[in-house]
């Protein structure tokens, strides 16, 4: 069955952020010239995705508003010629329907979110985007997977090694080789400490789940953090059925750390014909002060 959805769990506060995310929601936050988001929506979009699923909270309104028409700026852009900024924003708006919201009421944890899309999502697998994580690639990661689902047939989740001391902030798989970007993961623990990590091959937020997980999701049982936890329900979801690490190919930044939201912005902007001589400069600059 392709994968025609797919669930953004959004409604997080992004309290690391604040005050920049005082009002507004943290998934907003640019990276260069375009919101963390869009990075994510284009993604889902270029891998085949026909149903975007935004699992929200109170003060996400910028986000629903960055995904619509906005007739005031198109209006000023149009009447001042700048045509290529309107086609810009135009294009941001999807088709009716293709972007539908639903409310998360309770932060009880991503598990939790993904839960709260199953009376849309159906009894279909469906893919699990979390914007914080921005890969630099050539081939989009969610398109890298759906291309070994095809083959797979099961649920799997994006995988990368961390540094041993770091496995307290991941989801750490017990896993065993299957070929050279394939596991087979027989058991995960979510946010071990390094001494009790049975790896440090880590979950990287892009997943591809069958709807076999709302089982266990829906029993609400609390993890780490007193939150349901996703790690969770695909240890039990185990017993039923395989699931597969990929090791995907790519630089992932994590968007949701302040030092890794200004590498990615960096590493984002250097790609830039426009900005990567005067950031290059820049760059040596710094260097001699330190």
């Amino acid at each position: 069955m392709k994968i025609k959805k797919a669930v953004f769990p959004v409604a997080g506060l992004g309290t690391r952020f604040i005050p920049a995310t005082k009002a507004m929601a943290k998934e907003m936050l640019p990276v260069v010239d375009k919101p963390i988001i869009q990075y994510a929506v284009e993604e889902a979009f270029e891998a085949g995705i026909e149903q975007i699923i935004f699992v929200t909270g109170r003060g996400k309104k910028a986000l629903e508003d960055h995904f619509d028409r906005s007739f005031e700026i198109e209006h000023t852009l149009q009447h001042k010629g700048k045509d290529d900024l309107l086609k810009q924003i135009q294009e941001l708006v999807p088709k009716t329907g293709t972007i539908i919201y639903t409310r998360q009421n309770q932060p009880l944890g991503l598990g939790h979110a993904i839960w709260c899309a199953r009376d849309i999502v159906g009894d279909e697998p469906f893919a699990v985007l979390l914007a914080d994580d921005l890969i630099q690639t050539d081939t989009p990661v969610l398109s890298q997977m759906v291309k070994k689902f095809d083959r797979l047939r099961a649920s799997m989740a994006a995988v990368m090694e961390v540094e041993k001391d770091q496995t307290d902030k991941y989801g750490i798989l017990d896993a065993t080789h299957v070929e050279d970007d394939i596991v087979r993961i027989d058991d995960m623990i979510e946010k071990p400490d390094p001494d009790e990590a049975p790896s440090n091959l880590a979950i990287i937020g892009r997943y591809i789940l069958t709807p076999k997980i709302f089982d266990f999701l829906g029993k609400g049982k609390k993890g780490a953090g007193g939150e349901i936890q996703l790690t969770d329900a695909m240890r039990t979801l185990l017993k039923d059925q395989p699931i597969f690490g990929y090791k995907f190919k790519g630089k992932r930044f994590d968007c949701g750390d302040k030092a890794g939201f200004q590498m990615a912005n960096l590493a984002f902007a250097l790609e830039r014909p426009d900005m990567r001589d005067k950031l290059i400069k820049f760059i040596k600059e710094l260097q001699k002060d330190f």
